[in-house]
């Protein structure tokens, strides 16, 4: 083996090794809340669903019900799984942003979207368990991986 190649390969202990464990406990937590929190809404919708499932209802309930799965599996890989929470996090704060706040300044808040507006709101605990210094300097900050 290579310098480059152990170096490779020896990556995901160290960058582990980047986050102190107490955040790696926190952002168990997020996961936990995740995966818990989907799992009791969406599961019994895929396993007991009409045969007659309208086309994006059922595309949704069967997107989150993977985001679950995954969300366990973070459970046991924290670092790994981060940009689960990372989606989870941008597609509800664009949502709340394109959505919610426009129809909240209109006046037009029907009770199907105050009920999505509330499950959005959870958002909040993931945005505190992500680690965002270590965000940015992986994601953000970090050389990007070769092309060629």
């Amino acid at each position: 083996m290579t310098t480059s190649e152990t170096a490779r390969s020896s990556r995901p202990s160290a960058v582990v090794a980047d986050l102190p464990l107490y955040r790696l406990h926190l952002m168990r937590v997020g996961y936990l809340v995740l995966g818990v929190g989907l799992a009791v809404v969406k599961w019994p919708l895929v396993v007991n669903h009409d045969k007659t499932w309208p086309l994006f209802e059922g595309v949704v309930a069967c997107i989150l019900t993977a985001m679950s799965l995954l969300a366990f599996l973070g459970l046991r890989y924290p670092v790994r799984l981060l940009p689960l929470l990372l989606f989870e996090s941008a597609w509800k704060i664009i949502w709340l942003s394109v959505v919610a706040v426009p129809k909240l300044v209109a006046d037009d808040m029907d009770s199907a979207t105050q009920e999505v507006v509330f499950s959005c709101l959870f958002v909040v605990i993931i945005l505190a368990v992500v680690p965002w210094r270590y965000v940015w300097q992986q994601y953000v900050r970090a050389k990007g991986d070769r092309w060629r």
